[in-house]
Protein backbone atom coordinates (compact mmCIF):
# COMPACT_ATOMS: atom_id res chain seq x y z
CA UNK A 1 0.00 0.00 0.00
CA UNK A 2 1.54 3.25 -0.72
CA UNK A 3 -0.03 6.61 0.51
CA UNK A 4 1.88 10.34 -0.70
CA UNK A 5 2.79 12.93 1.33
CA UNK A 6 3.14 16.09 -0.85
CA UNK A 7 5.88 14.89 -3.74
CA UNK A 8 7.08 12.12 -2.04
CA UNK A 9 5.61 8.55 -1.95
CA UNK A 10 5.72 6.90 1.00
CA UNK A 11 5.08 2.85 0.95
CA UNK A 12 4.44 0.45 3.42
CA UNK A 13 7.35 -2.28 3.34
CA UNK A 14 6.36 -5.02 5.65
CA UNK A 15 5.39 -2.93 8.80
CA UNK A 16 7.74 -0.58 8.62
CA UNK A 17 7.09 2.96 6.50
CA UNK A 18 9.74 4.31 4.28
CA UNK A 19 10.34 7.54 2.17
CA UNK A 20 11.24 6.85 -1.01
CA UNK A 21 12.86 10.71 -1.09
CA UNK A 22 14.87 10.23 2.03
CA UNK A 23 15.94 6.80 0.76
CA UNK A 24 17.11 8.00 -2.58
CA UNK A 25 18.68 11.37 -1.04
CA UNK A 26 20.55 8.70 1.23
CA UNK A 27 21.74 6.48 -1.87
CA UNK A 28 22.72 9.74 -3.49
CA UNK A 29 24.93 10.89 -0.50
CA UNK A 30 27.29 7.97 -0.62
CA UNK A 31 24.72 5.36 1.63
CA UNK A 32 24.49 2.70 -1.57
CA UNK A 33 23.37 0.20 1.15
CA UNK A 34 19.84 2.06 1.66
CA UNK A 35 19.13 1.15 -2.03
CA UNK A 36 18.21 -2.45 -0.43
CA UNK A 37 14.62 -0.77 0.94
CA UNK A 38 13.60 0.60 -2.45
CA UNK A 39 14.33 -3.16 -3.69
CA UNK A 40 12.63 -4.99 -1.36
CA UNK A 41 9.19 -2.38 -1.36
CA UNK A 42 9.30 -2.63 -5.44
CA UNK A 43 10.30 -6.70 -5.82
CA UNK A 44 6.95 -8.28 -6.34
CA UNK A 45 5.22 -5.21 -8.81
CA UNK A 46 8.82 -5.44 -11.00
CA UNK A 47 8.32 -9.63 -11.12
CA UNK A 48 4.50 -8.78 -12.51
CA UNK A 49 5.92 -6.29 -14.54
CA UNK A 50 8.59 -8.12 -16.35
CA UNK A 51 6.22 -11.58 -16.73
CA UNK A 52 2.88 -9.63 -17.53
CA UNK A 53 5.26 -8.08 -20.83
CA UNK A 54 6.72 -11.86 -21.48
CA UNK A 55 9.97 -12.61 -19.55
CA UNK A 56 8.61 -15.66 -18.47
CA UNK A 57 11.87 -17.83 -16.56
CA UNK A 58 13.53 -14.74 -17.49
CA UNK A 59 11.85 -12.75 -14.63
CA UNK A 60 14.48 -12.45 -12.02
CA UNK A 61 17.04 -11.85 -14.02
CA UNK A 62 15.06 -9.42 -16.20
CA UNK A 63 14.24 -7.63 -12.21
CA UNK A 64 17.53 -7.76 -10.94
CA UNK A 65 19.11 -6.24 -14.29
CA UNK A 66 16.30 -3.60 -13.88
CA UNK A 67 17.20 -2.80 -10.24
CA UNK A 68 21.00 -2.62 -11.39
CA UNK A 69 20.03 0.09 -14.23
CA UNK A 70 17.85 1.87 -11.91
CA UNK A 71 20.62 2.23 -9.29
CA UNK A 72 23.02 3.38 -11.90
CA UNK A 73 20.53 6.14 -13.10
CA UNK A 74 19.73 7.36 -9.95
CA UNK A 75 21.81 10.54 -10.63
CA UNK A 76 19.63 11.53 -13.30
CA UNK A 77 15.93 10.30 -11.49
CA UNK A 78 14.06 13.76 -11.23
CA UNK A 79 13.62 14.84 -7.64
CA UNK A 80 10.21 14.48 -6.53
CA UNK A 81 8.28 12.15 -8.99
CA UNK A 82 7.12 8.72 -8.12
CA UNK A 83 10.00 5.92 -7.98
CA UNK A 84 7.54 3.13 -9.12
CA UNK A 85 6.60 4.08 -12.68
CA UNK A 86 10.06 5.11 -13.57
CA UNK A 87 11.29 1.67 -12.43
CA UNK A 88 9.25 -0.47 -14.35
CA UNK A 89 9.36 1.39 -17.52
CA UNK A 90 12.91 -0.01 -17.30
CA UNK A 91 11.87 -3.58 -16.13
CA UNK A 92 9.80 -3.29 -19.27
CA UNK A 93 12.60 -1.80 -21.34
CA UNK A 94 14.53 -4.34 -19.82
CA UNK A 95 12.02 -7.21 -20.77
CA UNK A 96 12.20 -6.42 -24.64
CA UNK A 97 15.84 -5.90 -24.37
CA UNK A 98 15.80 -9.22 -23.22
CA UNK A 99 13.26 -10.83 -25.42
CA UNK A 100 14.92 -9.33 -28.27
CA UNK A 101 18.19 -10.92 -27.93
CA UNK A 102 17.04 -14.06 -27.08
CA UNK A 103 14.85 -13.84 -30.09
CA UNK A 104 11.92 -15.06 -28.59
CA UNK A 105 8.92 -13.29 -29.32
CA UNK A 106 6.26 -14.83 -26.92
CA UNK A 107 2.31 -14.65 -27.57
CA UNK A 108 0.31 -12.47 -25.98
CA UNK A 109 -2.27 -15.64 -24.65
CA UNK A 110 0.67 -17.03 -22.92
CA UNK A 111 1.86 -13.81 -21.29
CA UNK A 112 -1.77 -12.69 -20.23
CA UNK A 113 -2.13 -16.71 -19.14
CA UNK A 114 0.58 -16.71 -17.13
CA UNK A 115 -1.14 -13.67 -14.87
CA UNK A 116 -4.01 -15.47 -14.71
CA UNK A 117 -4.85 -17.23 -11.05
CA UNK A 118 -4.45 -20.98 -11.14
CA UNK A 119 -8.25 -22.16 -10.98
CA UNK A 120 -9.11 -23.23 -6.85
CA UNK A 121 -9.21 -26.83 -6.22
CA UNK A 122 -13.14 -26.04 -4.78
CA UNK A 123 -15.08 -24.28 -7.09
CA UNK A 124 -16.81 -20.64 -4.88
CA UNK A 125 -19.65 -22.35 -6.57
CA UNK A 126 -20.35 -26.19 -6.73
CA UNK A 127 -22.11 -25.46 -9.61
CA UNK A 128 -19.89 -26.90 -12.68
CA UNK A 129 -21.60 -25.10 -15.24
CA UNK A 130 -21.31 -21.39 -13.15
CA UNK A 131 -17.45 -22.45 -13.10
CA UNK A 132 -17.03 -23.23 -16.66
CA UNK A 133 -18.74 -19.94 -17.54
CA UNK A 134 -16.14 -18.40 -15.33
CA UNK A 135 -13.52 -19.90 -16.98
CA UNK A 136 -14.69 -19.35 -20.83
CA UNK A 137 -15.18 -15.79 -20.27
CA UNK A 138 -11.67 -15.09 -18.77
CA UNK A 139 -10.25 -17.33 -22.24
CA UNK A 140 -12.69 -14.96 -24.36
CA UNK A 141 -10.70 -11.80 -22.21
CA UNK A 142 -7.29 -13.20 -23.05
CA UNK A 143 -8.20 -13.47 -26.54
CA UNK A 144 -9.84 -10.25 -26.75
CA UNK A 145 -6.46 -8.77 -25.49
CA UNK A 146 -4.12 -10.47 -28.28
CA UNK A 147 -6.68 -7.73 -30.79
CA UNK A 148 -5.36 -4.57 -29.42
CA UNK A 149 -1.99 -2.92 -30.76
CA UNK A 150 0.55 -3.26 -28.28
CA UNK A 151 0.29 0.60 -27.43
CA UNK A 152 -3.17 -0.70 -26.23
CA UNK A 153 -2.16 -3.07 -24.34
CA UNK A 154 0.92 -1.80 -22.65
CA UNK A 155 -1.42 0.97 -21.12
CA UNK A 156 -3.63 -1.55 -20.40
CA UNK A 157 -1.52 -3.39 -18.56
CA UNK A 158 0.18 -0.38 -16.59
CA UNK A 159 -3.40 0.71 -15.41
CA UNK A 160 -5.44 -2.66 -14.85
CA UNK A 161 -2.51 -5.60 -14.16
CA UNK A 162 -0.27 -3.84 -12.74
CA UNK A 163 -2.26 -1.46 -10.69
CA UNK A 164 -1.09 1.40 -11.58
CA UNK A 165 -3.12 5.01 -11.10
CA UNK A 166 -3.38 7.46 -14.19
CA UNK A 167 -0.80 9.89 -13.29
CA UNK A 168 1.81 6.52 -12.58
CA UNK A 169 0.60 5.23 -16.14
CA UNK A 170 1.30 8.49 -17.71
CA UNK A 171 4.50 8.81 -16.28
CA UNK A 172 5.73 5.12 -16.97
CA UNK A 173 4.72 5.45 -20.81
CA UNK A 174 6.06 9.15 -21.11
CA UNK A 175 3.29 10.69 -22.27
CA UNK A 176 0.51 12.68 -21.14
CA UNK A 177 -2.59 11.83 -18.17
CA UNK A 178 -4.97 13.15 -21.52
CA UNK A 179 -3.03 10.59 -23.79
CA UNK A 180 -3.30 7.47 -21.37
CA UNK A 181 -7.08 8.74 -20.86
CA UNK A 182 -7.70 8.43 -24.66
CA UNK A 183 -5.41 5.30 -25.02
CA UNK A 184 -7.45 3.25 -22.30
CA UNK A 185 -10.89 5.06 -24.00
CA UNK A 186 -9.60 3.00 -27.78
CA UNK A 187 -8.44 0.21 -25.84
CA UNK A 188 -11.58 -0.73 -24.11
CA UNK A 189 -13.88 0.38 -26.53
CA UNK A 190 -11.95 -1.96 -28.90
CA UNK A 191 -12.17 -4.97 -26.19
CA UNK A 192 -15.74 -4.61 -25.69
CA UNK A 193 -16.11 -4.66 -29.42
CA UNK A 194 -13.70 -7.83 -29.81
CA UNK A 195 -15.95 -9.31 -26.66
CA UNK A 196 -19.19 -8.66 -28.34
CA UNK A 197 -18.56 -9.99 -31.48
CA UNK A 198 -17.45 -13.41 -29.87
CA UNK A 199 -20.87 -13.62 -27.93
CA UNK A 200 -22.91 -13.18 -30.46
Amino acid sequence: MSTRRGAVEVLEEGRSVIDEGAVIARVRAGEPEAYAELVRAHTAVALRAAVAFGAGSDAEDVVQSAFLKAYQSLGRFREGARFRPWLLRIVVNETRNTLRSAGRARELVGREASLLRPEPLIPESADPAVAAIAVERRTELVAALEELSEEQRTVVAYRYLLEMDEAETAQALGVARGTVKSRLSRALAKLGRVIGAEGR
